[in-house]
């Protein structure tokens, strides 16, 4: 790299280089997150069973 020190290897010259190992991970969930959001999204929503109203509450129309 360079002859100024003797013994002294530089492993990275540039922040950069350095700050990738740290932020990489957390790109790469994110990005996993945003590729499932997208698709759900996409996907709309879930149609609702038929269920009876009365029949979750617990009341009866009878009494």
């Amino acid at each position: 790299m360079t002859d100024r020190y003797d013994g002294v290897d530089i492993l990275a010259d540039h922040s950069v280089l350095l700050a990738v190992p740290a932020f990489l991970p957390a790109f790469l969930i994110a990005g996993v997150v945003i590729v499932i959001a997208v698709r759900d999204r996409r996907r709309g929503d879930d149609p609702e069973p038929n269920v009876d109203p009365d029949a979750e509450s617990g009341t009866d129309k009878e009494n």
